[in-house]
């Protein structure tokens, strides 16, 4: 049996990149939370905010732990599984990622041990400021490896010498066509993943009636912010759209299964897209609409996948049904969010059973998400690496072959169904033990401890 080191190269990628997206997901959002939750307890001093901080800080230790350690291998993956990819982009993306080194990792391990460890040792205005450094660094991460991934969906700033990618222009490079869409919808996407774990877990807390001061104000101030973020989402979706046709067409051709340019195109609800004949079966469609929301013109042309060659058009059914998924899920958000004001405005908030229960088992649908949107993005990029120049196949690495991908990808799949079930495992006990009720908090002013110090007994002069 043959068995083809480019698709298992990319189910492995896949495998790995998979889990790792969930972590930044949810630490992204939850470095800001925290950094929030601390700047309010700063100015109030209400020791309420002080203990949501610590339980989630406890939390997004966990995860940022999780998610440095899935990061490492991807990278490394680079080299062993896609060397020409690697040798042919170095000179444009090792920067990028070099960059990330230096600003983000830099600033996170530097002010990561003082918001896990600091808070007795440093003021209580170093610890916010360290819980805004984290919160940054994240962000700054964020920034750096979703401009690597933009260049390589609208590449700009660049020449090739000799198949080479050479930088020209490092701003063109940075703030590449698609890049402002990607970063600002993927960022409102961590923080609504996040939101909604906030109100899973602040849900689970009121249905136990535990914890009931802290949790009422998680689900409350989490519901405030979803009820902006999701709209301003939809905003940022449609406008990310709009980019992908202009840059991407081919993508947005695959995405909406569309194989004909035409105008005044119908929108797609369904279909069982069939790649072989260049049709679809079973479609559901809505007339002139996909026009009009594809490119805001009631007689705007939609592209078709027959204006490409068979071996340039992404594996149709794939993204199509993985976008369909990621808006179905955004609505079943945008239902929730509707459905908190109208608790809200009848102050039946932390009352309705129905709704808390949905609430509670709510927690993935953010990850789902991302990785829906994730599978459309990628995989309707397809047959390039680098769109429109660069294809996979071309950028496998060499001398690979089949048993070697394999090999690698069992020992990637062992290793991470060992570690994420433990580091689940530990966030669900520190989530059923909840936030600390009260917290014995020394405040340092002026660089010493509110306190004396207290010698242990066992060095006191008596017991020497």
């Amino acid at each position: 049996m043959h068995l083809d080191p480019v698709i298992l190269s990319r189910l492995q990628f896949a495998w790995v990149i998979a889990f790792h997206i969930l972590l930044p997901a949810f630490t992204v959002g939850l470095a800001s939370f925290i950094a929030v939750l601390e700047g309010i307890h700063f100015i109030t001093k209400r020791e309420i905010y002080l203990r949501m901080s610590v339980f989630w800080t406890k939390i997004f230790a966990i995860s940022f732990g999780m998610g440095v350690v899935s990061g490492i291998v991807m990278p490394f993956q680079l080299g062993t599984n896609w060397s020409r990819y690697a040798d042919a982009t170095a000179n444009i993306l090792s920067p990028l990622l070099g960059y990330e080194g230096l600003t983000a990792f830099f600033l996170e391990a530097s002010f990561l041990g003082v918001l896990l460890f600091g808070r007795n040792l440093v003021p209580r205005w170093a610890h916010f400021i360290a819980a805004l450094m984290v919160a940054f660094g994240t962000l700054l991460s964020t920034f750096w490896i979703l401009s690597a991934n933009s260049w390589m969906q609208t590449p700009a700033g660049y020449k090739i010498l000799d198949g080479l990618f050479y930088p020209v222009d490092w701003l063109a490079i940075i703030f590449n066509p698609s890049f402002p869409y990607r970063f600002a919808h993927n960022v409102v996407a961590f923080y609504i993943t996040t939101g909604f774990v906030v109100i899973a877990v602040a849900a689970y807390f009121i249905r136990k009636n535990v914890f009931v001061e802290e949790s009422r104000v998680m689900f409350s101030m989490t519901f405030w912010l979803l009820s902006i973020l999701v709209p301003i989402q939809i905003i940022l979706g449609d406008l990310h759209g709009l980019n992908t046709f202009k840059y991407q067409p081919a993508k947005l051709a695959a995405i909406e299964a569309h194989w004909n340019p035409e105008k005044r195109a119908p929108l797609t609800l369904f279909a069982i897209p069939d790649q072989k004949n260049e049709m679809n079966h079973a479609a559901i469609e809505i007339p002139l609409i996909g026009s009009i929301i594809l490119t805001h013109e009631f007689d705007g042309e939609v592209p078709g996948l027959k204006q490409w060659p068979a071996d340039q058009r992404a594996p149709v059914a794939i993204p199509f049904f993985a976008f369909r998924i990621m808006v179905g899920l955004g609505v079943i958000m945008l239902l929730v969010i509707i459905s908190s004001l109208w608790l809200r405005i009848r102050h039946r908030l932390f009352d309705s059973v129905w709704f808390l229960m949905v609430c509670q088992y709510l927690a993935p649908i953010g990850f789902l998400t991302v990785l829906a949107g994730w599978v459309t993005t990628e995989v309707g990029r397809q047959p390039w690496t680098v769109y429109g120049l660069l294809k996979t196949t071309n950028s496998v690495s060499p001398s690979l072959t089949g048993t070697d991908v394999i090999l690698s990808m069992i020992g990637y799949m062992i290793v991470y169904l060992i570690i994420f079930p433990f580091g689940i495992i530990l966030m669900t006990r520190i989530v059923r033990k909840g936030p600390s009720t009260t917290i014995k908090e020394e405040l340092i002013e002026g660089g010493q401890p509110s306190k004396p110090i207290v010698t242990p007994p066992e060095y006191t002069h008596d017991n020497s």
